[in-house]
């Protein structure tokens, strides 16, 4: 077994050292409370891991951060995560070419490509700045208060033309809700367009583990264990799969939602999305430009060359690509990535390798309307539960849904 610190009587077991646990965790301790991390895997990170191929960068699914998520922010100063950003737009391959639609307040060399009608409809760009304008500038209990419905809903109320969503929206949030039907609650999607308008869509220059490895750093030295999986509750804490038991006046269950629901019977969990990424190398890169490029025929979700985003995922002299697909590996998936690849990028890829294929079976929540935002982390006496399940799919979600576990513990436990 793996350790990172000692033994003994908790005030708090967490189970799970994914970035919800780790951020309750976090705030447990600095309460004064004596907190626990039992972690079965190897790693910190859960859902939030990397891997290092050949000299390659490989996050366990295509993965972004944006710094300007308000529980990030808070948590961790930017040069922890030494963020390389994304163009703050997308190309949007619509069969025969590729168009650039991004922030014009950001990037007004691209105002070009907004005016030329290729994509969007004059009537579609005023929608558009006006979604900006209440979307960016509203206070964020405005918009999370705002009546809800299904996003494809909002964007016909907003004024968009059924082929720009179909052109835009519909293949581009694909990739972020991991849905190809716009369900998603309304709410949710003018929280995640917020954060994007407010902020920038980032790569950790040495992989999205450096999330939850800098939320670890600041815990108390021998807070977390590693390689101690949990097997089930005795009356006075935790039982550990090797047979022994910790005490504990509470624990937080900040598992995945699967695992939770096995740990705590009739616990409401929400059906879960799966995504596919597959990582390619290139002798060099297809595209020189560090955006997400997305298909209007929706053969995969998106695709990038991580390496024009953060050059630091790929050896000099090579590229690497991440594409993603919803749902499992799968060979029509492959075959569809296969022949979507050499159209998107306008490049011949027989040459490119295959260096891993990751899929994440519970990678976000479904998250149709009616969806609440934050719910309660109790769920009996003693025992709590939190994570991006119990919130918005995002890492917003869970660090938001860590922070709410351990208030609701302290409101119980007091402090020392």
């Amino acid at each position: 077994m793996a350790v990172v610190g000692g033994s003994g009587v908790a005030d708090v077991v967490v189970v799970g050292a994914g970035v919800a646990g780790l951020a309750c965790a976090r705030d447990l301790a600095a309460a004064g409370l004596g907190v626990t991390v039992l972690e079965a895997d190897d790693a910190v990170g859960g859902r939030m891991r990397t891997d290092r191929l050949d000299g390659f960068t490989v996050d366990r699914g295509f993965q972004v951060v944006n710094p300007a998520y308000p529980q990030l922010r808070r948590r961790l100063p930017a040069r922890f995560l030494d963020p390389r950003p994304f163009l703050p737009g997308v190309l949007v391959h619509t069969g025969d070419r590729r168009v650039l639609l991004a922030d014009p307040r950001r990037r007004p060399d691209t105002v070009a490509s907004l005016l030329s009608g290729r994509l969007a409809r004059p009537r579609d760009l005023m929608a558009l700045a006006a979604l900006g304008a209440r979307d960016a500038l509203a206070p964020a209990r405005t918009v999370k208060h705002a009546p809800e419905r299904t996003t494809r809903a909002a964007l016909a109320g907003a004024g968009f033309s059924d082929s720009f969503v179909e052109d835009f929206f519909r293949p581009f949030l694909s990739g972020v809700f991991l849905e190809d039907s716009l369900e998603t609650s309304s709410r949710v999607f003018h929280l995640v367009w917020r954060s994007m308008l407010r902020g920038d869509l980032c790569l950790p220059a040495f992989g999205v583990r450096s999330v939850p490895r800098a939320l670890a750093a600041a815990l108390p030295e021998g807070t977390v264990r590693l390689g101690t999986p949990v097997s089930g509750f005795s009356d006075r804490g935790v039982l550990t799969a090797g047979g022994g038991e910790l005490p504990a006046r509470a624990v937080v269950v900040a598992t995945g939602a699967g695992a939770a629901a096995r740990m705590l019977p009739g616990l409401d969990v929400p059906a879960h999305r799966t995504v596919t990424t597959y990582y390619h190398v290139a002798p060099r890169s297809p595209l020189g430009r560090p955006v997400l490029l997305v298909d209007t025929r929706r053969r995969v979700l998106n695709t990038c060359v991580l390496s024009d985003v953060a050059p630091e995922y790929a050896p000099r002299g090579s590229a690497l690509v991440a594409t993603s697909v919803l749902g499992g590996d799968t060979e029509p998936a492959r075959s569809a990535a296969a022949a979507a690849l050499p159209e998107m990028y306008g490049t011949d890829t027989a040459t490119w390798d295959l260096l891993a294929t990751r899929t994440v079976e519970d990678a976000l929540p479904a998250m149709p309307p009616p969806w609440p935002l934050t719910r309660t982390c109790r769920t009996g006496p003693g025992r709590y539960v939190c994570g991006d399940h119990r919130g918005t799919g995002s890492v917003q979600g869970a660090l938001a849904s860590g922070a709410r576990a351990a208030r609701e513990v302290l409101a119980d436990l007091g402090t020392r």
